[in-house]
């Protein structure tokens, strides 16, 4: 016997409907001001020796996006003003984000704006590392 056709409807009240949609704008509030203390303490904390800064900001922008129906209509109208400044961050907002790759872009891009062509290292290194991975698996394959 299907227990879904044995059991009566349940019918709530007024005062339910208005309780849950009361708790819901509550928790809502809460969780959006969760994620702007977040994001601030990541940018305070972003100059900082490590990578602690990154994780927290995306982390409330995360709570902030997902509870704010305000700030995810800015969010839109600003990733379609600058799509190469926020494709990072919606790289990393997704529900399986793509860390290193974000990270290792992330750094090329520093690698070109601060250091002179000489002096850079990072593509030289992936390069090397292309180079290594693609002799080992041509190794793997002759044996």
């Amino acid at each position: 016997m299907n227990l879904a056709l044995a059991m009566p409807p349940v019918r709530f009240s007024a005062a339910d409907e208005l309780a849950r949609e009361l708790l819901g704008r509550i928790s809502r509030v809460v969780l959006v001001t969760l994620g702007l203390i977040l994001v601030v303490a990541g940018f305070l904390i972003a100059p900082l020796p490590g990578p602690l800064g990154v994780p927290l900001t995306v982390a409330g922008l995360m709570l902030v996006l997902r509870n704010s129906f305000r700030a995810r209509k800015q969010f839109v109208r600003f990733q379609h003003a600058h799509p190469k400044l926020l494709f990072p961050l919606r790289r990393l907002l997704r529900r399986e984000p793509e860390v290193f790759p974000v990270a290792w872009q992330q750094v090329l891009r520093m690698e070109r704006l601060i250091v002179p062509r000489r002096w850079r290292v990072a593509k030289r290194w992936r390069q090397s590392f292309k180079r290594r991975s693609l002799q080992r698996q041509s190794s793997k394959q002759d044996a």
